[in-house]
């Protein structure tokens, strides 16, 4: 294994110029130039966590000097409000709250609350829901439920205590996540997922002791591929667990069956615990496996993400966005930010996990860099 590099490279300034776009209003349905509609948008609302996992927010990187965007470049609650509302006249249904770890942003619960009252063009709700470590998730469950929130996914890479507080750096206890996960429960936050980074040589012995805890609890576990985003997690392939070999290892113990994806679009690949008789036993659960490195699904890709200073990517290993807040500052009006939004889109190429493999690694000696993922969101 060759030596790890960590560049220490900001691209948070970098941008791209908005390109000049024919006010046209929105028809509900906006197609990128292969064809993909805008159907998911993340929200990231802060650049900041408290946790420090090695895949995202290293601390060789994020430690005390660091410097985080000050208040005043943040989008308001306001203004990601207005936002949403012209991506949702394009076609957007989904709203996902990312960071960092989005409860860190004081009065989240009145930004779920603004989003929670747009309605789609057939006056249809939204689906809003958010990501999160799960800290202080046992504090912020009920308000967040009472605000609008639909559902909540937890980041959670282990139950073993001293493997979890080593995955994120910061001796955080695994018991704490497991009682913001069941205060989400009680809410009714739900269906709850949770998210599993697998990284081999790190928290591959945790598979199967999550599946076993969330079997049968009503509780998607999903398992991630431990992913290139960013230039500072130090990726390099030979720590990526293929999504094929944890489905192996999970049925080695579990029979399960693949099942159809419930949208499209949808990150993960679905398979359920099958009852004794064969077929899927909906009281036994599903686990997912979302395979950015090894399975590709760039192909029907419907997300674009929006930071937490009002940058729009278009992939979640862009190296540039485009500076939305700037419009919105300089007092473009609706039909402006509208004509806006559909240009961006209909250029839109992006497939970077398809050419993954005909790509120079980002080593930060040169060429292409990424953007961290702790600022446009998971």
């Amino acid at each position: 294994m060759g030596e790890r590099v960590i560049p220490l490279v900001d691209l948070r300034t970098a941008t791209l110029a908005v390109p000049s776009a024919a006010t046209t209003a929105p028809t509900g349905t906006l197609l990128d130039a292969r064809g993909r509609p805008l159907r998911d948008l993340r929200i990231s609302v802060t650049d900041r966590c408290n946790f420090r996992c090695s895949y995202c927010m290293p601390k060789e990187v994020f430690e005390k000097t660091y410097t985080y965007l000050p208040h005043s470049a943040l989008l308001s609650f306001e203004e990601i409000t207005r936002l949403a509302e012209r991506f949702v006249a394009h076609g957007v249904h989904k709203l996902r709250l990312t960071g960092g770890e989005p409860l860190l942003r004081k009065g989240i619960e009145t930004l779920v609350a603004q989003l929670a009252a747009l309605r789609t063009p057939q006056g249809e709700p939204l689906d809003i829901t958010l990501t999160t470590n799960g800290s202080l998730l046992a504090r912020k469950a009920e308000a967040l439920k009472a605000a609008g929130l639909r559902r909540v996914t937890v980041s959670l890479d282990g139950l073993d205590d001293a493997v979890f507080r080593e995955m994120n750096d910061v001796d955080f206890p695994v018991a704490s996540v497991l009682a913001g996960i069941e205060a989400a429960r009680a809410a009714g936050l739900g269906p709850i997922k949770v998210n599993m980074v697998v990284k081999r040589g790190t928290n591959e012995a945790q598979i199967l002791p999550m599946a076993r805890h969330f079997r049968g609890s009503g509780i998607v576990l999903r398992f991630i591929e431990f992913m290139d985003v960013g230039a500072t997690n130090g990726w390099r392939m030979d720590e990526v667990l293929p999504s094929d070999e944890v489905l192996a290892l999970l049925q080695s113990e579990f029979a399960l069956v693949p099942l159809q994806a419930s949208q499209t679009g949808e990150t993960a690949q679905r398979w359920g615990y099958a009852g004794a008789d064969g077929r899927h036993d909906p009281a036994l659960g599903e686990v997912g496996f979302i395979s950015s490195v090894t399975h590709a699904f760039c192909g029907d890709c419907n997300r674009a993400r929006l930071s937490m200073d009002g940058k729009l990517f278009l992939c979640l290993f862009a190296s540039q966005g485009y500076d939305l807040r700037a419009l919105l500052r300089g007092g473009a009006d609706d039909a402006a930010l509208d004509g806006a939004l559909a240009a961006i889109w209909q250029g839109r190429s992006d497939r970077y996990s398809e050419l993954r493999a005909s790509l120079p690694p980002d080593t930060g000696a040169g060429g292409p860099k990424r953007v961290e993922m702790s600022y446009i969101g998971g």
